[in-house]
């Protein structure tokens, strides 16, 4: 349909016919979010309201919208925002998209810095690799008593996480350095967490689209091996943990032994480690030889 015949329910049904035609993997999913997205509608928006017609500009932004999501242009990139973890989160070229497997982290550590907090009074943690800041900033919403600093070797990443610091209420409690790993990272913190890269150079190329072709390459590569990231985590934390703190990381699938191997070389054990929701490992927790059990 044309102009101000066009409604919503139509545009959906146009979109799943396009992203079919393309071969996108959940064509049904895309176009429901990707429409109601561009028009402001939440999905019980659509259900009710779907059969109100829409403007010819309104249809011509969310034709738009269909087109570069028919070239592999993820669905939350067009719409430049994602939800995580109960935030509403801006996105930019300069960070990665939040996927709902680093939930997994936020959930892991969330139990640690409730205790840290109820022992001390208040908890700060540092978030390496800070990106839009969806860990840090879903760890300050649920506890109000932690205060975050969050790193990053990009400004605009930088400032995307703190846009959305204001968006989601918590700005009076984030704080940003620009660094590389620890480089210019002060003071101590209770718990370290870091998303880092670590695809292996090599693989990169072989990649999704919708990755490789969108998300930022410093938030994938992680070297040769993709361990760069992990040796210089391991190697530096304990310099800057208070005693009987916790850093927490994501990995990749295959990566739990040699992450650990790692961490442990450098005076750490592996108090946890969680699985995603695919059954691969996700998440792994370190302390101090001298703080943990092993």
């Amino acid at each position: 349909m044309i102009g101000d015949r066009d409604t919503a329910t139509a545009l959906i049904a146009e979109a799943r016919r396009r992203f079919a035609e393309a071969s996108l993997a959940d064509p049904a999913t895309d176009a429901r979010v990707l429409v109601a997205g561009v028009l402001g509608l939440s999905l019980s928006d659509v259900l009710m309201r779907g059969d109100v017609a829409v403007s010819r500009k309104e249809a011509e932004q969310v034709r738009e919208a269909i087109s570069r999501r028919c070239k592999r242009e993820p669905v939350h990139r067009i719409l430049g925002r994602r939800a995580f973890y109960g935030l509403d989160l801006q996105l930019s070229p300069a960070t990665l998209e939040p996927r709902p497997d680093t939930e997994i982290l936020v959930d892991s550590v969330l139990p640690h810095l409730k205790r840290t907090i109820a022992e001390k009074g208040s908890a700060r943690l540092l978030d390496l690799g800070v990106g839009t800041g969806a860990i840090a900033l879903a760890l300050l919403k649920e506890c109000p008593q932690a205060r975050a600093v969050g790193s990053d070797i990009s400004e605009e990443a930088l400032s995307t996480a703190e846009r959305n610091a204001h968006i989601n209420g918590v700005a009076e409690r984030f704080e940003t350095v620009r660094s590389a790993w620890f480089a210019c990272i002060e003071g101590r913190f209770d718990i370290i967490v870091s998303n880092p890269p670590y695809i292996p150079t090599g693989v990169v190329a072989e990649l999704d689209p919708e990755v490789r072709d969108y998300d930022p390459l410093a938030a994938l590569d992680g070297g040769q091996d993709g361990l760069d990231a992990y040796r210089a985590l391991s190697a530096g934390a304990g310099n800057f943990l208070e005693p009987g703190g916790l850093v927490a990381v994501e990995i990749g699938y295959d990566q739990k032994n040699s992450v650990t191997a790692l961490f442990e070389a450098a005076g750490f054990c592996l108090i946890e480690a969680r699985r995603d929701y695919g059954g691969n490992d996700r998440v792994l927790l370190f302390t101090t030889r001298n703080c943990c059990a092993c």
